[in-house]
């Protein structure tokens, strides 16, 4: 198995409460051969319809499967549902195919939320790295369709927050920028590596307006593979527009290897931000 770009893949088995189910290996969208899927995990059946957060791995778009994630805990005792999915990597399809499959996931789970009792108004897309990337396009794309391509049916699109860790927001600058580190972006553009206009088309922070989703934006300011700076403009761009959002910096931290207490720190961080959200206020 291919390492994903700085992060060691360690299989990791979801710890879900008692009164939870899981339905693991869900096909959300089918394009030719390939197969998306997504594990639920989802909240005790109520009167209610649940909240629910889209988790996305990382792995510069290349490697990494949803087996690697875990860390769930703080979301379910808040009673979130969660999916936690997988896209097509770099050597299966080049851009934009992850963004069509992250897309897909979202109109998967609104054409999906009776039967999967999960609250539409509550949907949180949340993503580390690539992943992290994933999440702001997904959210951000709002009711812009174009990347809709393999899913149809669903008109309104919409995101109640995104959570994004050290994920990347100008791929033009990380892939050409002078502080460019990796060759990740390279192979993900394909035969559109020199397309600007296309790059630009498949970088969140081209896409921030004052009717973007709230974000929670989370970066070590010593990351060696994607640059703080990216994170940096993004937030700005938000404040710029006023889009509620906040801007985590993990002083000295690298890319996304930080210590246990510091995640959990993050939990609450991002708990409490969401917490904060109009769409999650009790009226």
């Amino acid at each position: 198995m291919q390492a994903q770009e700085n992060i060691e893949i360690v299989q990791k088995a979801v710890v879900f409460p008692a009164n939870y189910s899981a339905k693991l290996d869900v096909v959300y969208t089918q394009v030719g051969d390939w197969e998306g899927r997504v594990d639920l995990y989802l909240a005790p059946n109520s009167k209610e319809r649940t909240p629910v957060i889209i988790n996305i791995h990382g792995g510069g778009w290349k490697s990494g499967v949803k087996e690697t994630q875990g860390g769930f805990n703080t979301y379910f005792k808040e009673g979130f549902a969660v999916a936690n999915m997988e896209y097509r990597l770099t050597g299966q399809a080049t851009a934009p195919a992850a963004i069509e499959d992250t897309r897909c996931l979202l109109i998967y789970l609104i054409k999906n939320a009776k039967e999967l009792n999960i609250d539409v108004n509550k949907i949180v897309i949340m993503g580390g790295s690539a992943g992290g990337h994933l999440a702001l396009m997904g959210g951000l794309l709002g009711n812009d369709h174009r990347f809709d391509v393999n899913c149809s049916g669903i008109e309104n699109v919409k995101v109640a927050a995104i959570i994004d860790k050290y994920g990347i927001t100008d791929v033009w600058d990380w892939a050409y920028g002078p502080q460019h580190k990796s060759k990740s972006p390279l192979l993900w553009l394909g035969d559109k590596a020199k397309d600007e206009a296309f790059v630009k088309s498949v970088s969140p922070i081209f896409y921030v307006n004052k009717n973007s989703p709230p974000t929670f934006i989370v970066h070590g300011d010593a990351d060696p593979t994607v640059p703080y700076q990216q994170s940096v403009d993004l937030y700005k761009k938000f404040q710029e527009v006023g889009v509620k959002s906040e801007f985590m910096t993990v002083q000295g931290g690298l890319h996304g290897k930080f210590e246990k207490e510091k995640n959990k720190e993050i939990n609450v961080a991002i708990i409490k931000f969401i917490k904060s959200l109009d769409s999650f206020i009790e009226i």
